[in-house]
């Protein structure tokens, strides 16, 4: 068996196990499981670290770095552990253990027969609101970096298909299927605080120059969808909270450059007030800045 299978089998396996636990067993050992990656994964943990510093300021001392950068990790082991029990969780349990606050900008929009894309930061569990709203009559198309290997990819897309959340892979066609979804009057989720092509749009992002994807901007001018910006956070307690604000102003005010410009800074400037929420449940372990990226040299 080779590498990528081994995987994928080691993964399909834990997650059936953690199905099986009772629920505060599971999260015990999603707060161990993150812990010990805390100790061994080094580059995550100072890659953490320095997004974190921006989050809560520079004047943070180390010890309190410290410790928030260690409930990162606890979360990020509880996001994967509550992705793996979501395919056994009845969607009944999901919507009574769902809070919301500004879920009518959502209603509305997707009332107003133009498609809604609701743009979110890595924060929390968006699979979790996927399920929510799809249960409540908006199935969500997301767009997602392939993983490695393919097989866990595939099986990603396979349960998420099963809670009504239509997965397209990152890549060439997926800018098509965003545009189908919209032009038929459909919900569009675009996970977009990490500008994987290192060439999207400039903004100021916690007081630093950075690039995130024009995508959200760029589809809600050419569709006249509603633009939203939003967050599913682990908590409270067992629950999970989703925050939606209400629609970005995507009125045509200049060139189109320059407005994709003007709606990517406001998402910018809306991601920070999200993720200040819940710091700790921001999953961002890659550099974000041009500062902290590797530079290639000639």
């Amino acid at each position: 068996m080779n590498k990528g299978r081994l995987v994928f089998h080691l993964y399909l396996n834990l997650g059936r196990a953690l199905s099986a636990l009772p629920e505060p067993v599971a999260l015990a050992a999603a707060a161990a499981i993150g812990d010990v990656m805390f100790s061994v994964r080094r580059h995550h943990r100072d890659m953490v670290t320095r997004n974190l510093r921006r989050v809560l300021g520079g004047d943070v001392d180390e010890a309190s770095l410290d410790r928030w950068a260690k409930r990162a990790f606890r979360a990020y082991a509880r996001y994967w552990v509550e992705g793996a029990r979501l395919g056994s969780t009845p969607m009944t349990e999901v919507v009574q253990r769902f809070v919301t606050e500004g879920f009518e900008h959502l209603v509305d929009g997707m009332a107003a027969g133009h498609g809604v894309v609701v743009a979110l930061p890595h924060v929390g569990s968006w699979e979790y609101g996927g399920a929510f709203i799809a249960a409540k009559g908006f199935p969500m198309t997301a767009v997602a970096e392939r993983i490695e290997p393919p097989e866990l990819f595939d099986y990603f897309v396979a349960q998420r298909a099963a809670m009504g959340i239509t997965v397209v892979p990152l890549g060439p066609d997926s800018g098509g299927a965003v545009l189908r979804t919209l032009r038929q009057g459909g919900l569009v989720g675009l996970l977009c605080d990490r500008d994987l092509t290192e060439n999207g749009i400039e903004v100021e992002f916690f007081g630093e120059i950075t690039t995130m994807p024009a995508g959200p901007a760029s589809v809600a001018l050419r569709t006249g969808a509603t633009l939203l910006t939003a967050a599913v956070y682990s908590g409270p307690g067992r629950d999970h909270l989703a925050l939606v604000q209400p629609p970005i102003d995507t009125e045509r005010t200049g060139s189109f450059r320059s407005d994709v410009q003007r709606i990517t800074q406001e998402i910018a400037t809306r991601f920070e007030g999200l993720i200040r929420q819940a710091p700790e449940q921001w999953h961002v372990f890659q550099p974000l800045w041009p500062v902290d990226r590797p530079t290639t040299k000639p």
